[in-house]
């Protein structure tokens, strides 16, 4: 079976989703042994190890299996959901809730683990979300979304970081629908203003309690809003 050629660049990403294509469409049935990586380097106009990371690719979605001894085959026609794919698809409600046991948790470190150099990327970005109170809705989602990821940032947690940049696409499209349906800065500009003064006053004085509680509350506020959709 010939592949066909691929064009030079990015080759692991066109191995992947030449073969992605062989396995999806049937053409390569549950239970198949693959061929070698010499005979798909060969076919595909590529080097081995490129073929070897692309298997690795397939491998991580759930599409191959490599048998010791054996050969890779395949596991399964559909990939698993990865998930960034999960948290596309998920109910910005359903997202929220989760956002909200996160962040609450965050705010509470952030209180106890801020420096100095925490507080004033905090400080600037609340004074860019008040900047932002004459800009437009998604002017001004960004610049709230990103004092929520300073707090975030200041818990000194690289996975609560990663966990909260994966909901951030889904969280600024939910938030910029909200804003708009329900017109919220039509007589407050800088809508939700005292609540983040207030989150980042107590992250300031390191009171994890007054953060977690402040933030809690906002959350719960917006998220009603949403339910109320």
């Amino acid at each position: 079976m010939s592949l066909g050629a691929l064009r030079p660049s990015p080759l692991v990403e066109q191995a992947t989703e030449r073969l992605r294509d062989q396995i999806t469409s049937g053409e390569w049935a549950v239970g198949t042994k693959l061929p070698g990586e010499t005979t798909l380097a060969k076919s595909l106009g590529v080097g081995r190890s490129t073929v070897r990371e692309a298997l690795r690719a397939l491998a991580g979605a759930g599409l191959v299996q490599a048998r010791q001894g054996s050969g890779v085959f395949v596991i399964a026609t559909e990939p698993q959901e990865g998930w960034s794919t999960q948290l596309r698809q998920a109910a910005i409600t359903d997202v929220y809730e989760v956002r909200m046991l996160l962040e609450v948790e965050a705010a509470q470190l952030a209180a106890q683990r801020r420096t100095d150099d925490d507080l004033d990327v905090l400080n600037a970005a609340l004074a860019r979300r008040r900047e932002a109170a004459t800009g437009s809705d998604a002017e001004f989602v960004d610049t709230d979304i990103a004092l929520h990821a300073t707090v975030v940032a200041a818990a000194h947690n690289p996975v609560l970081t990663g966990l909260f940049t994966e909901f951030v696409p889904v969280l600024r499209r939910g938030l910029i629908d909200l804003v708009a349906l329900l017109d919220l800065r039509s007589g407050d500009p800088n809508h939700g203003d005292d609540g983040h003064t207030a989150l980042v006053d107590a992250v300031t004085r390191g009171d994890s309690e007054a953060a977690g509680r402040t933030l809690r509350e906002e959350l719960k506020q917006t998220l009603a809003l949403l339910q109320s959709l």
